[in-house]
């Protein structure tokens, strides 16, 4: 039989039963574009968590203390922590770095005439830090040494703080009541929005040192020195990310006199969490793409089952098929042909809905969709297999049948 023939023959089949050969497809159809809304979702989380991370600044160390041991006023405990006085070690002592920052948040009121905003938060921090988290002043000037060596009680806006609180009105030189502490303001930021979480508009900066001593003070402080959660190191362009890692690793192992191995702290950097993230997100890709792919199973049993009955009911047209020739092979690859034909069929349908779909979902479902170009070749080629899979057996069974039975069945 021609191949031309076979397919015109199958083509005409499935439209003379047209709603039928869509309610076969259907199954089908939403497997393939499960596959691809799934993977397209996962790969935007991706996406959104890598942005997220390196928005957060260009070349980044994260370094944090990874345990903790005694704390402060305990007798004769081996207190190892960051410290404020790391933040300079490490900017002094460390070659290939661009710059070191801090930070120390605190939640705060802050008030200027008759406009007050509660909860906004305050983040003590140092010169660099418009440098390692790639923000910068759209008025005024961020905070300087001078500033910080000397405790002055001054602050940078954020954006939408500097809006809210000050509107047409210029804010550099005003003083303003954050918490029970008046600050000159010395500069708005430029608006950056949301990232990793943050929104930077929403916060306002003023030296580390003034936060330690007005708004978090530490008694202990001059014992063991102010406590920080994390350092961040923006590293040069030129310079090897591991080896400056490995430089503060072991500069802070001697100043806490302690060893390397000894596990007190951990250094990751931008590409790290970023693998952490993937891998996790891979996995649960994978879970989803599995999950969508029974659909296409249920779709090829439903297309078994469809050609099961087709069979049954073109019994005689088999028997005249091959009273005029048609071999047993003939026979076979005709049904199989449908099958994989409605297969094609649903799989391109599916194509097309998986990608409006993908649009659909990332315009109006609050999260955003990256299509995944393998997901739809995949798909694709998944649903031609599940045709020809499930097309097997309903064939075979119609080039089996003995033509003077098919001849004589009604």
């Amino acid at each position: 039989m021609i191949l031309k023939e076979v397919f015109r023959a199958s083509w005409k089949s499935i439209l003379s039963n047209k709603s039928r050969s869509l309610l076969t497809m259907l199954g089908v159809i939403i497997g393939v574009a499960a596959v691809i809304v799934m993977m397209a979702i996962s790969a935007g989380t991706e996406a959104t968590i890598s942005d997220a991370i390196t928005g957060l600044g260009s070349n980044l160390l994260f370094v944090r203390t990874a345990m903790m041991r005694g704390g402060p006023g305990e007798p004769g405990a081996n207190r190892v922590s960051l410290v404020y006085e790391d933040l300079t070690a490490i900017s002094e002592q460390i070659s290939g770095v661009a710059g070191v920052t801090a930070d120390q948040t605190s939640s705060v009121t802050i008030k200027f005439d008759s406009n007050s905003i509660e909860d906004v938060s305050l983040v003590g921090t140092t010169p660099d830090f418009t440098v390692v988290r790639d923000v910068e002043v759209d008025e005024g000037r961020f905070i300087t040494e001078n500033d910080v060596d000397r405790t002055q009680k001054v602050v940078v806006l954020g954006y939408a703080v500097a809006e809210e609180l000050f509107g047409a009105t210029d804010p550099i030189g005003q003083l303003v009541t954050v918490g029970d502490v008046r600050l000159t303001v010395i500069g708005v930021m430029k608006e950056k929005g949301l990232v990793s979480g943050v929104n930077f508009d929403e916060q306002i900066y003023t030296p580390i040192t003034v936060v330690f001593s007005k708004f978090v003070p530490n008694q202990f402080a001059r014992i063991f020195g102010n406590d920080i959660r994390m350092i961040y190191v923006s590293v040069d362009e030129n310079a090897n990310l591991d080896e400056v890692s490995n430089q503060i690793m072991l500069l802070l192992a001697k100043r806490k006199n302690v060893t390397v191995d000894d596990g007190y702290f951990t250094i990751q950097s931008q590409d790290d969490i970023i693998e952490t993230q993937e891998s996790t997100t891979e996995s649960f890709r994978n879970l989803l793409a599995w999950v969508a792919g029974v659909s296409l199973i249920v779709g090829g049993i439903g297309i078994m089952n469809i050609m099961l009955v087709s069979v049954t009911e073109r019994t005689r047209e088999i028997g005249l098929r091959q009273a005029i020739g048609a071999t047993p092979a003939d026979i076979q690859i005709q049904f199989l042909s449908e099958a994989v034909m409605l297969s094609l069929l649903g799989g391109l349908l599916g194509v097309l809905g998986g990608i409006g779909g993908s649009y659909l979902f990332g315009q109006f479902g609050g999260m955003r969709t990256v299509i995944v170009p393998y997901s739809i070749a995949l798909s694709f080629t998944s649903a031609a297999l599940v045709g020809i899979f499930f097309g097997y057996m309903p064939a075979r069974r119609a080039s089996q049948l003995d033509p003077i039975d098919a001849l004589r069945h009604d």
